[in-house]
């Protein structure tokens, strides 16, 4: 499994509260996933993982437990779910990418206004 990153725990607390790892995976089922249903967002916009997982401009709440979904903008607009681990999971699991993908501007403020905004980075208009 590919190691993506360590995250602030407490930063993410906003979605899950009792997180139990700060490190990040993306599974290669996950990188397939992806590349199938996203074109070639992966291959273009991997290289941001860590700093979209590091410095989000958004954390929105997600509708499955302990998951949160990630926005950030650089080149593009990039979402990621992220799958957080609890003490309820496994011992052997980690925080887990579970999709990730370019969003164009007009989603990405459609989330910013319509989902439940968890944490947004400072300096945000």
């Amino acid at each position: 499994m590919p190691y993506v990153c360590k995250i602030d725990i407490d930063l993410y607390r906003c979605a899950a509260k009792d997180i139990c790892s700060d490190e990040v995976i993306v599974t290669e089922k996950q990188i397939e996933h992806i590349c199938r249903r996203h074109g070639g967002d992966y291959g273009r916009y991997a290289k941001y993982l860590p700093e979209v997982l590091q410095r989000p401009d958004y954390i929105l709440a997600d509708n499955k437990p302990n998951t949160a979904i990630v926005l950030k903008k650089l080149e593009a607009g990039l979402k990621l779910v992220l799958r957080l681990k609890t003490p309820a999971d496994a011992q052997k699991y980690k925080n887990s990418i579970i999709t990730f993908q370019k969003v164009e501007e007009k989603r990405y403020q459609r989330y910013t206004r319509s989902a439940r905004v968890l944490y947004k980075r400072e300096g945000l208009e």
